[in-house]
């Protein structure tokens, strides 16, 4: 069996887990890594189902000074970057998921990007939902990346990686930051 069949069962599986024992955390924790210091433009995302929760953290980012900047899936399945200013009323349903209304930033340097992960392994490997939205995106940018996990995402297992999977620089679950 060939790595991307491997990646979709375990999404499956991971999925399923995660329903299975979702408890809600918060992970502002976070904000107090050397890495948020002194960024300006961050990356984040609006959690939908059994994701770790993001809305804390992006309003907390934007209460700090931060400017948060959404991921807008266009046709492609490319992401572009809209800027947000913590409205509810800024976003819209697109299937699961809830996007920024607003122009994309075309000229954009994200200095950090919180991103959405099923797994992530010791060696910084992100398993995602599959569309390869955020490897893309990541693959653009020289920003410091950290995904957010729910305890027990963070596997000692290699998880299978295809040539176009971007590594994370760190991961979070509600207690700790690994940095890889």
């Amino acid at each position: 069996m060939g790595n991307k069949e491997n990646k979709s069962q375990l999404r499956k599986q991971y999925r399923k887990e995660r329903a299975d024992r979702f408890i809600t955390d918060s992970w502002l924790h976070i904000l107090s890594a050397k890495e948020f210091e002194n960024v300006t433009n961050v990356g984040s995302y609006i959690s939908y189902e059994f994701e770790p929760e993001t809305s804390d953290l992006n309003q907390k980012l934007i209460s700090s000074g931060k400017t948060v900047f959404l991921p807008k899936v266009v046709k492609d399945n490319d992401l572009l970057w809209v800027k947000w200013g913590g409205s509810n009323t800024d976003l819209k349903k697109v299937g699961k998921n809830y996007e920024p209304i607003g122009d994309a930033e075309t000229e954009l340097t994200l200095d950090l990007i919180i991103v959405p992960a099923l797994h992530v392994d010791r060696a910084g490997n992100r398993l995602g939902q599959g569309g390869g939205s955020y490897d893309r995106a990541l693959a653009k940018s020289k920003a410091w990346t950290i995904a957010l996990l729910h305890r027990g995402e963070l596997t000692s297992e290699p998880l299978p990686v295809e040539p176009h999977d971007q590594k994370v620089k760190a991961a979070a679950t509600p207690e700790i930051i690994v940095r890889f």
